[in-house]
């Protein structure tokens, strides 16, 4: 049986990451390809909650050494999915009142041993318009300068992630109205021909 390819797909919010891969998922299921999603952040408040944490936002309460044990405990769920390809969808980082925390700290590497990282991303103006006009989610309000920091810092997050690890990154542009150009482009950088 062949191993599940594991990819690590990061965005910051507006980018249109979970519509990506949507279609990443909907496009690998026309070829058989039996694929899985794993949002990182619910499974370790799935976690969570069997320590008896009742919210999603009480994990940032916890304290750092229960926050990893967490991340690891959730790293090591996702990691025993035999899926052909595991998408462990997931933030490069954590905006704290200490700065940014990684998302995707050693440890938790150590256990997805990631196949791949594919940053999506977007225009900044387009970022900041999606943001706007987004009315499903809270998201705080920004300036289009916080997005291009926003941007830097997860690249900056992946890179080491992918040195770390030995294993490429690949950004992948989501030009408004260009969902499955995106898609498409992160099937490619998975190793599978996408075909039309």
């Amino acid at each position: 049986m062949a191993e599940s390819k594991r990819i690590i797909i990061v965005g910051i919010p507006g980018v249109g990451k979970t519509t990506v891969v949507s279609k990443v998922v909907e496009l690998l299921k026309t070829k058989n390809i039996k694929v899985s999603v794993s949002i990182f952040g619910t499974v370790m408040f799935d976690e969570a909650k069997k320590r008896g944490v009742q919210n999603r936002d009480d994990l940032r309460k916890l304290s750092v050494k229960e926050q990893k044990e967490l991340q690891s405990t959730a790293a090591r769920a996702i990691s025993s999915i035999t899926d052909d390809v595991v998408i462990v969808d997931t933030h490069a980082f954590i905006s704290t009142n200490e700065g940014f925390y990684p998302g995707l700290p050693h440890n938790v590497l150590e256990i997805l041993n990631p196949d791949s990282f594919i940053m999506i991303t977007a225009r900044p103006e387009e970022i900041y318009n999606r943001r706007m006009t987004d009315t499903t989610r809270t998201r705080d309000i920004v300036s289009i300068d916080a997005i291009k920091k926003e941007l830097d810092v997860t690249s900056a997050m992946l890179s080491t992630c992918s040195i770390l690890c030995g294993s490429p990154i690949k950004m992948v542009l989501n030009t408004e109205g260009k969902v499955d150009e995106a898609a498409r482009g992160i099937i490619s950088a998975m190793g599978y021909n996408h075909g039309t």
